[in-house]
């Protein structure tokens, strides 16, 4: 990521909107600006797919769902963040992936330039075709800077997409089994 281009772009940005980058309180903006866009897009330089290359064999039939991953994303069309959660869900044909390597991949996938709808569809790819899974869904729920802050703004909506593959999308009995997981409520962890 070329740091020094960002700062320069950034520092354009200040001008141009009619603000003075030598101010006290802007001289250092465009150095701290590089450094978050290269930590909020550091995705654009991981191959999610890594994270799913080892697995173990487990002869597990039934649905493995990982819920509530938070993740951060800026979306692609405003540079403006969408924070949410990702439930991710797969049924195994005879291997199963770590789990931490689910939330992995929701990281890998949300940091770069995105879109909500695009990103529910890599990962419910990623996982179904990386895993040779039977099946996999992936339900998204975020809220939109772009949305709140701008334009309409319209505050504490939120956006819900999902992608089913293979038996998510063919058998409705597995659909519903997932969705009603999704939103079931919350157990505490131990108790």
């Amino acid at each position: 990521m070329d740091l020094q281009r960002i700062q320069n772009a950034v520092r354009e940005i200040l001008l141009a909107v009619g603000e003075d980058p030598e101010r006290d309180g802007l001289l250092e903006t465009p150095a701290r600006v590089a450094r978050m866009y290269a930590e909020v897009f550091s995705g654009l330089k991981i191959d999610p797919k890594i994270y799913l290359k080892k697995t173990f064999n487990v002869q597990h039939e039934e649905m493995v769902l990982v819920r509530d991953i938070d993740f951060n994303s800026m979306c692609e069309h405003h540079l403006l963040p969408f924070t949410g959660r990702a439930h991710i869900a797969y049924l195994p044909s005879g291997k199963v992936v770590g789990l931490s390597k689910l939330a992995r991949i929701v990281e890998a996938v949300s940091h770069r330039p995105q879109v909500q709808e695009r990103m529910t569809e890599e990962l419910a790819d990623l996982v179904l075709n990386e895993l040779g899974a039977i099946g996999a869904g992936v339900v998204l729920e975020a809220s939109h800077s772009c949305m709140s802050l701008r334009g309409v703004r319209k505050t504490g909506s939120t956006t819900i997409t999902s992608a089913m593959r293979g038996s998510f999308k063919t058998n409705p009995a597995t659909r519903a089994e997932f969705l009603s997981l999704v939103h079931s409520p919350r157990l505490r962890a131990g108790g």
